[in-house]
């Protein structure tokens, strides 16, 4: 039995699940210059809660995946750091997810989708002060 998916053979397939395609996108994306984190302005916020009550995993916030028995889709939603090019980011990210993906699942991708949500100023992360009011 030939086949042209590395994920079949003669002996059996392999199915590869949502959750590890989410995965490998997720730590792709993160190993770009210039991504500061992942997920929009909401989904962090609502990812914060359901985090702390044990629901979801950070490294997936801000990524929704598509898989197929041979293809899978990406959808990625980023905060970029102030001062980089947005271009050259999104490229960079889309063509590292492809890369990992394909050499780590043997899945083809389709397509990397992204989304700037947002940009990340540092200093951003410190608290403002105390409260006006108590």
């Amino acid at each position: 039995m030939e086949t042209d998916s590395p994920l079949e053979s003669g002996h059996g397939s392999t199915s590869i699940a949502d959750t590890v395609v989410t995965k490998v996108a997720s730590i792709a994306a993160r190993e770009v210059r210039g991504v500061y984190q992942l997920g929009g302005t909401v989904s962090r916020a609502v990812g914060a809660v359901t985090q702390r009550a044990g629901i979801t995993d950070e490294r997936t916030q801000g990524v929704s995946v598509e898989v197929g028995e041979r293809e899978a889709a990406v959808d990625l939603t980023l905060v970029v750091e102030y001062g980089e090019s947005i271009p050259r980011v999104a490229q960079a990210v889309r063509d590292n997810v492809i890369k990992r993906i394909e050499g780590i699942t043997g899945l083809s991708v389709t397509e990397v989708n992204i989304a700037v949500d947002d940009l990340y100023f540092p200093g951003d992360e410190t608290p403002e002060g105390p409260p006006r009011v108590e």
